[in-house]
C-alpha cells in the first residue's frame, strides 16, 4: 500500500521534494511506501520528476498510476541507477513543480468555475480534464450565452479578491446523511471512500476531490474563457487557457 501524503492537506500539495522507502518493483517501475507524486486519475494527469537513488544517481519519472491501493512510479535511467533498487533502500523524490503547480491552477479553476455556473444556473459539470495549460468542462446542458460575460468577471473577481482554499475530512457516513453543499459536479463519489476529502473554496464552493489544490484562488492568476461548443448529446463544453500564474505560495 502506497500512502498518498499530498492529501494530507493543501499545504501537503506544495511539497516538491521529499524521501521514501521502496517496497516493490514491479517491471520497469517502483512502489514507494508513500509518494507525493499525484497518480492519473479524475481527469488530472500525473505529476513528474525524478527519484535520487543512494549514492546520486538520478531516474526519471515518467508516468505515476495507481494499481490498487498501491502507486507504480514508471522509471527511465542510467541501467546503473535502476538496479541500485532494491526493496528496503530509501530514495529521495523530486517533483516537476511547474507542472504540478500548473495543474493545482487548472483544478482550482476548474472547481470555481463549476462552482459559480451551478450557482448561477443550475447546471452540473459532467466531467473535467487538464491537459497543457488548457482545462475542458464538458456540461449537462448549455447556458445563456450572456452568461459568458459574467463568469470571465467572476474568475477576474476571484483573483484580485482571493478566496482560501481548504481541506475538510468528513466521515462517509455523515456526508451520505448530509451532504455540506449540493454538488456542482455528476461524477459520483465511490464507494469505497472513507472519510470523504472536500475542497472548500470559501464562500463559493464544496466538493468531493481527491486532486492537488492551490491555497487561494488568487495564484489560479488569469485564464482566458473559450466560448462554448455543443456536444453532439445535448451538453455543452467549456474551456479555459492559463495565463501567467498568480503570486505563488513557498512550498511548504
Amino acid at each position: 500500500m502506497t500512502v498518498l501524503a499530498y492529501l494530507a492537506s493543501i499545504d501537503e500539495a506544495y511539497v516538491r521534494e521529499f524521501r521514501a522507502r521502496v517496497v516493490a518493483l514491479p517491471p520497469g517501475g517502483v512502489v514507494l511506501d508513500r509518494t507525493y507524486f499525484y497518480p492519473t486519475g479524475g481527469g488530472q494527469p500525473s505529476d513528474l520528476g525524478s527519484l535520487s537513488v543512494p549514492g546520486g544517481s538520478r531516474i526519471e519519472v515518467t508516468d505515476v498510476s495507481k494499481s490498487g491501493a498501491s502507486v507504480v512510479h514508471r522509471l527511465r535511467g542510467p541501467a546503473e541507477a535502476l538496479r541500485a533498487l532494491r526493496a528496503g533502500i530509501e530514495v529521495d523524490g523530486a517533483i516537476d513543480w511547474e507542472r504540478r503547480h500548473r495543474h493545482m491552477r487548472m483544478h482550482t479553476g476548474q472547481h470555481l468555475l463549476s462552482a459559480r455556473i451551478f450557482s448561477r444556473t443550475g447546471i452540473r459539470t459532467r466531467r473535467a480534464s487538464f491537459s497543457g495549460t488548457q482545462a475542458v468542462l464538458d456540461l449537462e446542458r448549455p447556458f445563456p450565452a450572456e452568461l459568458l460575460g459574467t463568469l470571465r468577471a467572476d474568475l477576474e473577481d476571484a483573483a484580485v479578491r482571493p478566496r482560501a482554499v481548504t481541506i475538510r475530512q468528513v466521515p462517509r457516513a455523515d456526508w451520505d446523511r448530509h451532504p455540506l453543499s449540493a454538488r456542482s459536479g455528476l461524477v459520483s463519489l465511490a464507494p469505497g471512500i472513507d472519510p470523504v476529502r472536500v475542497i472548500d473554496i470559501d464562500g463559493l464552493d464544496l466538493c468531493p476531490c481527491g486532486g492537488t489544490h492551490l491555497r487561494s484562488t488568487g495564484e489560479i492568476g488569469p485564464v482566458e474563457l473559450r466560448a462554448p461548443t455543443d456536444l453532439p448529446d445535448g451538453g455543452v463544453r467549456l474551456a479555459f487557457t492559463l495565463g501567467p500564474p498568480g503570486p505563488t505560495a513557498p512550498p511548504a
